[in-house]
């Protein structure tokens, strides 16, 4: 087919969505040029290319990741005709600037729904989202991949992509031990998310290529459960869609993309966080949900907050390391750890900016709505160090890690470190659990393993 002849595209991404839209629309498609990706969100992205491995026959020399700083160029340079937004956790406002600029540009500006990107599975699929990064979608899913487990289910865990490293290695990971993330050398940010399921005895499947980690996924699993990432709709096609929601956030339930669509999306909303939040302000979120997806059922939930030694922190100088994503494009200024902290007698927060090093710097300047925390960025070798620095370099006396990874094993950290760990809690009745269970009543779920089925 001569170029002028196809559709030349751009997909705006983050390497999640962008690779997975790609890959279930246009990588057979003689009509569709994807002449580029754009990389946002995560650093070192902009300047690889989507190797051929995975593009396909159609893309022998794969496809250039640019910066979306170039987006205007890149669609003259290739007299591109449409441009499709495929990542997550962006405020509609940004949302709507990033299509004027490409109308501007004179390219139409479109959006993959999820009936064109769902895939669907023989298996049942639990799903698990939420409305904003931070939300508690991990304690979620934690909480209820070890309640199927008792009830005897074989589940497997499928975590929403995190491809930063070697793409054509890691189009279909399978996780069950802690030596499966270092083969895979995980970043820092994948291991806080696989992490605590291997450590409660589950498996998790994560990658490039969707429909071949659901094919796997369908061969070893009873029941799928999907781990989502950020605020995105699930990749699988869901029987039963939790959607995960902040009581410290009420007014973010419908600001930020693809937020608003998952809670519309919803069959049970949790709103999370309740016994941090005032009662009028819980009453009034639940009453938000309900006028924005009026059939989802609601839970009302916690998220505990357990210090493993309060008593090496108290009366110390503090710097305290959160979760990283949740702290930098999830928009919170401070998470668990600094809830953990912040009561105890004679604590001294430490600003960890007063000994960043430039790698860690350029996170703060990138973020300027960061409290005096650390988010525990480590993409690459050279962040993990940088953080490493930056934690050595300050004058604290005691380090509280709340990212859900042992950051002392993987770091060299000169200095003590006291871990917190946050759970998922019912506060109320209905009992996530419960409904759940109701759900696989419903559809008859069998409870033994799935390849004595086949």
């Amino acid at each position: 087919m001569d170029r002028t002849d196809q559709n030349r595209l751009i997909i705006m991404g983050a390497a999640g969505r962008d690779f997975h839209n790609f890959n279930v629309m246009f990588r057979n498609d003689r009509q569709t040029r994807v002449v580029a990706f754009t990389g946002a969100q995560i650093p070192g992205i902009a300047g690889r290319r989507y190797p051929s491995g995975l593009a396909g026959p159609l893309y022998p020399d794969g496809i250039p990741i640019e910066e979306e700083g170039e987006l205007e160029r890149l669609c003259e340079e290739h007299d591109v005709q449409e441009v499709m937004f495929a990542y997550s956790d962006v405020p509609h406002q940004a949302v709507m600037h990033t299509a004027s600029r490409v109308l501007a540009a004179g390219a139409s500006f479109a959006f993959a729904g999820p009936e064109a990107t769902m895939l669907n599975s023989v298996r049942p699929i639990i799903a698990v989202s939420a409305v904003r990064t931070g939300c508690g979608k991990s304690q979620v899913a934690r909480h209820l991949s070890g309640h199927l487990r008792e009830r005897g289910f074989n589940v497997v865990v499928v975590r929403h992509p995190m491809p930063y490293g070697d793409l054509v290695r890691q189009k279909t990971q399978r996780f069950a031990t802690p030596g499966d993330l270092d083969a895979a050398d995980c970043t820092i940010e994948e291991r806080e998310e696989y992490e605590p399921h291997i450590a409660a005895g589950g498996v998790v499947f994560a990658g490039v290529d969707y429909a071949d980690i659901l094919a796997a996924a369908d061969e070893e699993a009873d029941v799928i459960l999907w781990d989502g990432g950020n605020n995105d709709f699930p990749f699988f096609k869901p029987d039963l869609h939790i959607v995960v929601a902040d009581a410290l956030r009420p007014d973010q339930l419908t600001t930020h993309h693809p937020g608003e669509t998952v809670l519309r999306m919803a069959d049970i909303v949790v709103v999370n966080k309740v016994r941090a939040a005032s009662v009028d302000t819980v009453i009034g979120m639940v009453r938000d949900i309900h006028r924005v997806s009026p059939r989802a059922q609601i839970v009302r939930a916690a998220s505990p907050v357990h210090l493993s030694d309060a008593g090496g922190v108290s009366g110390k100088r503090v710097l305290v390391v959160e979760d990283g994503p949740t702290i930098t494009h999830g928009g919170m200024a401070y998470g668990a750890g600094y809830v953990a902290v912040r009561g105890l007698s004679g604590v001294t927060l430490v600003d960890p900016r007063s000994s960043a090093v430039p790698e860690i710097a350029r996170v703060y300047d990138a973020y300027p709505h960061i409290g005096m925390v650390l988010p525990a960025v480590g993409y690459d070798e050279e962040q993990r160090r940088a953080l490493a620095a930056t934690i050595n370099g300050s004058d604290a006396e005691v380090v509280v890690a709340a990212t859900p990874v042992d950051l002392a094993g993987l770091l060299d950290i000169q200095k003590p470190v006291v871990r917190v760990r946050y759970d998922y809690e019912d506060a109320d009745e209905p009992r996530l659990a419960g409904l759940v269970d109701e759900f696989l009543r419903r559809i008859d779920a069998p409870h033994h393993p799935a390849r004595s089925r086949r």
